[in-house]
C-alpha cells in the first residue's frame, strides 16, 4: 500500500532541515563565537547551543587555548658581527576574541610575523656571548616587547622560549680554541699566585727561624729525616749548626 506524499511536503521539510542546519552552532568550552549581523559585529557567543539567522547572521569561532607557535629557524646577525641560526617557540592565547578578529585580519599569522621580526631585533642588539649566556633574560625581553604589540589584538603571550642557537663550524673552533686560551690563561694565574704565596711563607718561615738558632737546627735534623727515608745512595753527614760560626767573616 503506498502513499502520495505531495511534493510541496517534500521541499518544506527540506527547507526546514537546511534552515536548522544553517541556523543551528554548537561551541565546545574553549570556543567562543563572533557573530556578525549583516555585516555588523553584535557580540561574542558560547559556549554551547548557538541559533543564527540564515543569511543574516555569520559566526566566526575562536579557540581560547594556548596556541603553541613554532618560529621558523632566523639568520641573525649579533652585534658583534657574529652570524648565528635561532630558532624559537611561542605560546600565546587569545583573551578578547572580538580584538582577535576585528583588530586584525589573521591573528595567527600576524602574531608569527611579529615573533619573527622581534627575534631578530633583540638578538641582533646582543652579543654572542649574552645570547649563550643569558637566554632566560632574553626570552623575557622578547616576551615582554610580543606581549605589548599583540594587547591591541585581544592576544596573550604567555612564554617565549630560544631553542637552538646555530654557529657554523668555524665559529665553532674559534669558540673551542678562546675557551682553551681561557683555561690556560687561569691556571697560570693560579700557579702564578701559588708561587707567590709559597715565597711569602718561606719568606716568613726563613725570617723566624733566622731568630732562633734552636729552630734551624731541628729544621735541619727534619731535612735529614727526609732525606734518609728516602731509597736513595745519599750519604748524610751530620754537621752541626755551631760549626757555620767559624766559616763567618770576622
Amino acid at each position: 500500500m503506498y502513499f502520495d506524499v505531495p511534493m510541496t511536503g517534500i521541499y518544506i521539510v527540506t527547507f526546514v532541515i537546511v534552515f536548522l542546519g544553517m541556523a543551528i552552532r554548537i561551541l565546545r568550552e574553549y570556543q567562543r563565537g563572533v557573530v556578525f549581523t549583516l555585516g555588523r559585529f553584535t557580540g561574542v557567543k558560547g559556549p554551547g547551543l548557538i541559533i543564527l539567522i540564515p543569511f543574516i547572521q555569520q559566526m566566526v569561532r575562536v579557540d581560547l587555548r594556548t596556541i603553541v607557535l613554532d618560529v621558523p629557524t632566523q639568520d641573525v646577525i649579533s652585534h658583534d658581527n657574529v652570524s648565528v641560526h635561532v630558532n624559537a617557540v611561542v605560546y600565546f592565547r587569545v583573551l578578547d576574541p572580538e580584538k582577535a578578529i576585528i583588530q586584525v585580519e589573521d591573528f595567527y599569522t600576524a602574531t608569527s610575523q611579529l615573533a619573527q621580526t622581534t627575534l631578530r631585533s633583540v638578538l641582533g642588539g646582543h652579543e654572542l656571548d649574552e645570547m649563550l649566556a643569558e637566554r632566560e633574560r632574553l626570552n623575557f625581553d622578547i616576551q615582554e616587547i610580543l606581549d605589548k604589540q599583540t594587547d591591541t589584538w585581544g592576544i596573550k603571550i604567555s612564554n617565549v622560549e630560544i631553542k637552538h642557537i646555530d654557529l657554523d663550524e668555524s665559529m665553532v673552533r674559534a669558540i673551542a680554541k678562546q675557551a682553551e686560551a681561557e683555561r690556560e690563561r687561569r691556571a697560570k694565574v693560579i700557579n702564578a699566585k701559588g708561587e707567590l704565596e709559597a715565597s711569602e711563607n718561606l719568606l716568613k718561615a726563613a725570617s723566624v727561624l733566622s731568630k732562633n738558632d734552636l729552630g734551624i737546627q731541628l729544621r735541619y735534623l727534619q731535612t735529614m729525616n727526609d732525606i734518609s727515608s728516602d731509597k736513595t745512595n745519599t750519604l748524610i753527614f751530620p754537621f752541626p749548626t755551631d760549626f757555620s760560626k767559624f766559616f763567618q767573616a770576622k
